[in-house]
């Protein structure tokens, strides 16, 4: 990691990569020249969607990574309401998942037990997929216009322990009602597991300085999946009905952390799970819907996908400072990300394989939908 890192700094004051036409500062104040770079020998940037309602959506080939999201709030004021950096150079300087493509597997795999092969690869799964996963890759982008971005990227057979070479391709579409659509598209030649999702960290307020469990959620879900120690689910299944877990009508997040305090929200000193959908993988229905009373913006989810998983950012602590020099102090941000079950294949009984054998087609989608309420 160092090693990259080193290579990006010599090179940075030499060279700069052009990503086409477009504006030198976006509307989030984003510069595209602070993310004008060459990582692992290929070129980084930043690239800008926009829409007819002025929304506007900026993301680099770095992780995949959505940097900002703009959009109007009650009046009519453009917000960013997802947490990121205004440089690359941050990016690889802090380690997290702000924004990034996540996988090849995320969710945990309990490596004891895991029921798949090689077993030299459940070992290291849990620690390299933190420090080397899709969120620390440069993918090759291709822009379609001011509404349609497609990244791709080949995942060498062995990487990060994983047999297979995957080809996967991300398409990120701004549509002119103010939705965003995120499609995943892969295949493999190798049989392999894999569980792609993309983590947003988003504040609907606007301002990050400003915690966001004061947002009322709703997740359309009647069961969550309980965490080990470790904050790999457990291979159970239990019921949030009338539980802290309980966000079947809106609800304020910071009320259910603090008032349901238990051993699964110590775990992982908030949130940090995994919830059952009851939407049967149709994107056509609502999953989750999250809403700040301080901007009026609503963020509707739809998805294909069987789980969300909801992370309320508690290991944010201010020692990271993102855009506009804001410092993310916990729950800054929180995450809603759609993925399939985590650790399945050590309860093949119960959930579905994560195993993408050659000639299957890997393809989901998930579509943000933004809007106001007085």
């Amino acid at each position: 990691m160092m090693k990259r890192w080193t290579f990006w700094i010599l090179l940075l004051p030499l060279i700069l990569i052009s990503c086409g036409d477009k504006p030198s500062t976006t509307r989030s104040g984003l510069k595209t020249k602070n993310f004008q770079a060459i990582v692992d020998g290929k070129a980084v940037g930043l690239y800008v969607l926009s829409n007819k309602s002025g929304m506007e959506v900026c993301i680099t080939n770095y992780g995949g990574r959505i940097v900002s999201i703009m959009v109007p709030d009650k009046k009519r004021k453009l917000k960013d309401v997802v947490l990121g950096f205004d440089s690359i150079g941050s990016y690889l300087h802090d380690i997290s998942d702000f924004g990034a493509v996540v996988g090849r597997f995320t969710g945990g795999v309990h490596s004891r037990h895991m029921n798949y092969h090689p077993a030299k690869s459940a070992v290291e799964l849990n620690d390299k997929n933190n420090a080397n996963g899709f969120q620390y890759k440069v993918f090759d982008a291709q822009q379609l216009g001011d509404h349609k971005l497609v990244l791709t990227y080949i995942s060498k057979d062995g990487e990060d322990g994983f047999p297979g070479n995957l080809i996967c391709s991300i398409t990120y579409k701004l549509t002119d009602d103010n939705s965003l659509k995120i499609s995943f598209d892969a295949g493999t030649d190798r049989s392999t597991l894999i569980n792609l999702s993309n983590h947003i960290y988003f504040n609907l307020s606007g301002d990050p300085s400003l915690p966001c469990t004061d947002e009322k959620l709703m997740i359309h879900a009647k069961n969550f999946l309980p965490i080990n120690r470790a904050l790999i689910p457990s291979g159970k299944t239990t019921s949030a009905i009338n539980t802290p877990f309980d966000f079947h009508r809106r609800t304020v997040i910071d009320k259910n952390i603090h008032d349901g305090w238990n051993d699964q929200l110590k775990y992982g000193n908030g949130f940090n799970h995994h919830y059952l959908l009851c939407t049967k993988e149709d994107i056509n229905k609502k999953s989750v819907e999250l809403f700040s009373q301080r901007s009026g913006i609503i963020l509707k989810i739809f998805t294909d996908k069987p789980i969300i998983f909801f992370y309320s950012g508690n290991q944010l602590d201010g020692t990271i400072t993102g855009k506009h020099n804001i410092a993310y102090n916990q729950h800054a941000g929180i995450v809603l990300a759609p993925q399939d079950f985590p650790d399945a294949s050590n309860v093949p009984s119960k959930w579905p394989s994560n195993l993408l054998k050659p000639g299957q087609r890997y393809q989901w989608n998930t579509i943000y939908t933004f809007s106001t309420s007085k």
